[in-house]
């Protein structure tokens, strides 16, 4: 029996609840079992299917939870939680995930949901994914045999598919320091205010000069493409224009054709290009009168 650990069996399936990360880690190492956090994602994949493999439930390792300013950096705990970061007195380029929080779910979700959760489940309609990526954020990747840390856009590597490794639990999100005084913004489209699978999301953040001259911006689309994706050629346009310049005006169709979304349920993909477009323009509408 694992130390700090507690195991049970339901038949078959073994569960173990780990009460610290080198237990955990212990626990992860043979590449195995499948990690439980917040749960929010684990049980509604699960509808109408018998639970038959081992589980390790990482919630109460509460070494994982909490944000950290150092000089550098910015840490979020992997077991951070969205109310958590939603609640946070972070700095003003933290905006837009902090209203991310706030569009995950209700507030059930949010109180149990955590970061790393939404990153390891990798949806395309992750709320939390753009945001970060335009907050440059990185993924610690935590093991017997060390860490490594992975940007986060190199972490996801395909629908529901990430560079996390069987033996690896993710330990922390980490966002680098700046200019922390930058515009950020999260737009989301979904057919009700919560509760609902996003059609659209945008994430921006721009950081413009004492004159008003845009000097780098970040903007990244979720829900339309297998991974969230950089708007990396309309970021480029955008670089030296003036806030008091109509920039809601500048986004075009060619911004996001790099972009993949499908037809399903919830929209056509000729709408969700729209619905970026639309969404995009509202976010520089909200730059330009911001103070």
């Amino acid at each position: 029996m694992l130390a700090g650990a507690d195991v049970r069996k339901n038949g078959s399936v073994d569960y173990l609840a780990p009460s610290d990360l080198d237990s955990a880690l212990t626990a992860v190492a043979d590449g195995t079992r499948t990690v439980m956090a917040g749960a929010t994602d684990f049980y509604p994949a699960r509808v109408g299917r018998p639970l038959t493999e081992p589980v390790i439930d990482i919630s109460g390792l509460d070494e994982l939870r909490g944000i950290t300013m150092t000089e550098d950096s910015c840490r979020i705990g992997a077991l951070t939680r969205w109310s958590d970061i939603r609640k946070a007195d972070l700095p003003r380029v933290f905006d837009g995930l902090r209203l991310a929080a706030s569009e995950i779910g209700g507030i059930q979700v949010q109180n149990a949901g955590t970061i790393a959760g939404n990153l390891c489940n990798a949806s395309p309609a992750a709320d939390g994914i753009p945001p970060l990526l335009t907050l440059d954020a990185s993924v610690e990747l935590t093991s017997q045999v060390g860490r490594r840390v992975v940007p986060l856009q190199a972490f996801l590597t395909g629908y529901r598919q990430t560079d996390l490794r069987p033996h690896e639990l993710v330990t922390a999100v980490i966002v680098p320091r700046g200019v922390e005084e930058r515009f950020s913004d999260f737009q989301k489209l979904g057919s009700r205010s919560y509760l609902v699978i996003s059609i659209v999301m945008v994430a921006t953040v721009i950081e413009s000069s004492a004159h008003g001259t845009i000097v780098d911006s970040r903007i990244a689309v979720g829900a339309c493409s297998p991974v969230a994706q950089r708007l990396t050629q309309l970021e480029s346009d955008l670089r030296g224009l003036k806030s008091s310049d109509r920039l809601e005006d500048l986004p075009r169709m060619d911004h996001v054709s790099g972009l993949a979304p499908i037809d399903d349920v919830r929209a056509t993909a000729a709408y969700r290009l729209d619905a970026t477009l639309a969404l995009v323009r509202r976010s520089l509408r909200l730059f330009s009168e911001s103070p």
